[in-house]
């Protein structure tokens, strides 16, 4: 029994034992693996760590370039703003030299008007003086003559008379001329005035137009979905809207190229949507040109209406407003006749408050003077007629319908035609207001020169200031003074009916005689 015993006992403490072993054991292989473990984790934190510094190194370098970048552009920025500074310095330090000048030059006329006072004063007097003396004399001859001629009172009288009279004629001749001549002189300072006072008052922006429109895609994947399949899309596109669609490799861009500004428009604006809106098929392109269609004409309507406003005219027919906003779509040598008959107006306005004229009736029509370009492509005839004609039919004055009529006449008689002439003349020569081609700028040039050197007598010619004058050099000996006065004329009307030029062209004959001799 014991020894039963002590067999359970030794064999219970083997038991423990041998699972005190094997625990250790576990113990110990545990230990060991998260040892490894651990190490491995000292190493991906490690390497973590060197992966973070690489990175907030990097991202130190990007910021720094960032920063670098940024600073450099608003370097750019300040000294930008700096060069404009400095010319608006610049502009305004000019213009106080000229308003210098102005009041040295008014000041100039002022002491000249008060010398020629002083100047007539002491005329008069001197005439006074004369005037006694021619008494006197008279007296004297009367007497001669009734003592030695033997004359009677009334012959005497008679003869005296027309010696009174013949000398006062030539007097009141000489004193006639003098005050024409002063007259012009006097008209002539004060419409210079008149003009640069009007241009002083107004100024407008000016910006060239163009017979293209660019439309920015993008992507290049963009101008395959345009074209579409078999190119059904860009015909589709071209067809509604009559323009030209022009593809090539420049990258991310379609041209919309038409002379007609608002085709172009329409084209221009329902492509963008069309690009916004991704769906492009013909029925897609149908319903996006239509709404444009009518978007433009809210526009066109919206652009009359604004010019009425501004100009601060009171009314006028819903049509002839529609016909002004379409000036908004229409050019001439890239001026925007819109913003070109706007300024006119203001123009004609100024210059009729200047004179004492109908100010709002001069702006209504320097509005007007162009208004027959609206729809000259669409009627035949010049857009003076049409303009005639549309002004009529929707019930403008008269003084209007003549205006619009001798916009462009050589020689017109309506105060108001004048002043819309005056005002569409300093309108169209600002500098930059309108441009051409080189070509048809050549051309013209060559036209101009030789027309005036077709002519009998003229030796040399010369378009300068850009075709708006001509210097022709003649052969004296074929072309007395009164022949070159004749001459300018003749060439002046043959180049109006044969060149077609903007403004006017001054044409100058010069004939030159030289005499030389030798002293030995």
């Amino acid at each position: 029994m014991s020894a039963w015993i002590i067999a359970v006992v030794f064999s219970a403490v083997a038991f423990v034992l041998g699972f005190l072993l094997h625990h250790l054991y576990r113990q110990m292989e545990l230990k060991k693996k998260v040892g490894l473990k651990k190490d491995e984790a000292e190493i991906i934190i490690e390497n973590a760590r060197k992966e973070a510094e690489k990175v907030r190194i990097q991202g130190e370098l990007k910021a720094k370039e960032i920063v670098e970048k940024r600073t450099s552009e608003i370097e750019f920025e300040v000294r930008e703003k700096q060069k404009e500074l400095f010319k608006a310095e610049k502009r305004l330090q000019k213009r106080e030299e000229v308003l210098d000048k102005k009041y040295e030059a008014v000041e100039k006329r002022e002491s000249d008007a008060t010398r020629k006072e002083r100047d007539l004063v002491t005329k008069d007097e001197a005439l006074s003086n004369k005037q006694k003396e021619l008494d006197s004399v008279i007296d004297e001859a009367r007497k001669k003559i009734e003592d030695i001629a033997g004359m009677t009172q009334e012959a005497a009288k008679n003869e005296l008379v027309n010696i009174i009279e013949d000398e006062a004629r030539h007097e009141a001749a000489k004193k006639l001329k003098q005050i024409e001549e002063q007259l012009n002189e006097d008209a002539e300072r004060k419409a210079k005035d008149i003009i640069a006072l009007a241009i002083q008052k107004y100024s407008g922006e000016y910006t060239s137009e163009k017979t293209i429109s660019v439309v920015n895609l993008p992507n290049d994947d963009m101008k395959g979905r345009i074209i579409g399949r078999e190119g059904r899309n860009i015909r589709s596109i071209e067809a509604r809207t009559g323009v030209d669609i022009i593809i090539d490799d420049t990258p991310e861009t379609v041209v919309v190229s038409s002379l007609n500004p608002i085709r172009r428009e329409i084209a221009r604006v329902s492509l963008e949507k069309l690009i916004n809106d991704g769906r492009i098929h013909p029925a897609r392109i149908e319903e996006i040109v239509s709404d444009v269609e009518k978007e433009v004409e809210r526009e066109i309507q919206k652009a009359g209406e604004a010019a009425l406003f501004d100009l601060g005219i009171p009314s006028m027919h819903p049509e002839l407003i529609k016909l002004v906003g379409r000036l908004k779509y229409r050019t001439s040598y890239s001026q925007n006749i819109l913003n070109h008959s706007i300024e006119v107006a203001f123009i004609c306005g100024i210059l009729a408050a200047e004179i004492g004229y109908d100010v709002k009736l001069a702006k209504r029509g320097g509005l007007l003077h162009d208004i027959g370009k609206a729809v000259d492509h669409e009627i035949e005839g010049s857009h003076v007629d049409i303009g005639e004609d549309l002004v009529r039919k929707y019930g403008e004055p008269k003084e209007i319908i003549e205006a619009v009529a001798m916009a462009h006449d050589p020689h017109p008689q309506l105060l108001l035609a004048i002043l819309v002439q005056a005002a569409d003349a300093i309108s169209a020569a600002r500098p930059g207001a309108r441009r051409e081609t080189y070509e048809a700028y050549v051309k013209r040039i060559n036209d101009i020169e030789n027309i005036a050197g077709s002519f009998r007598g003229v030796e040399k010619c010369y378009a300068i200031q850009a075709g708006r004058e001509v210097r022709v050099i003649v052969e004296s000996s074929k072309v007395n003074d009164e022949e070159g006065a004749l001459l300018s004329h003749e060439i002046a009307k043959k180049i109006e009916r044969e060149v077609a030029y903007p403004g006017q062209v001054k044409i100058t004959v010069i004939r030159e005689v030289r005499s030389t001799a030798y002293a030995s």
